[in-house]
């Protein structure tokens, strides 16, 4: 993942913000309800039959994991992506409950096509 500069302050923090990514280890310091974009590989999708049309999807990006809630209007309007997207751009929501950080994903994007920057090691491209 490709963090670009941060943008202006929020609630005292320097902190990057859509279309720039967020790395994991960072998403502790956005406030609550900020809008983020975080990006990683799929490493985890769930559906759970008792969770009403929800899916969890985990990211990992260089620093750590990211939790993903995808919401049934947000699946069907990305349903491409989160089905066979092996690296995604999610931008959304922070949420925080119970000690656990999610991302409400609010726009998913397939960037598995650059997957091969980072076999290359060319680190310069930057996201689309």
């Amino acid at each position: 993942m490709i963090v670009a500069p941060a943008s202006p302050t929020v609630s005292g923090q320097d902190w990057p913000r859509p279309p720039a990514c967020l790395p994991a280890s960072r998403l502790q310091e956005p406030p609550e309800g900020a809008r983020v974009t975080v990006a990683g590989l799929v490493i985890l999708r769930q559906r759970p039959g008792t969770a009403k049309g929800v899916i969890f999807v985990t990211l990992e990006d260089e620093t750590g994991i990211v939790n993903v809630i995808v919401w049934r209007k947000i699946y069907e309007r990305f349903r491409r992506a989160v089905i066979s997207g092996r690296l995604l751009r999610v931008t959304g929501r922070m949420q925080r409950a119970h000690s656990v950080t999610h991302v409400i994903a609010e726009e998913i994007e397939d960037i598995s096509g650059m997957l091969d920057l980072l076999v290359r090691g060319d680190g310069q491209a930057g996201l689309p």
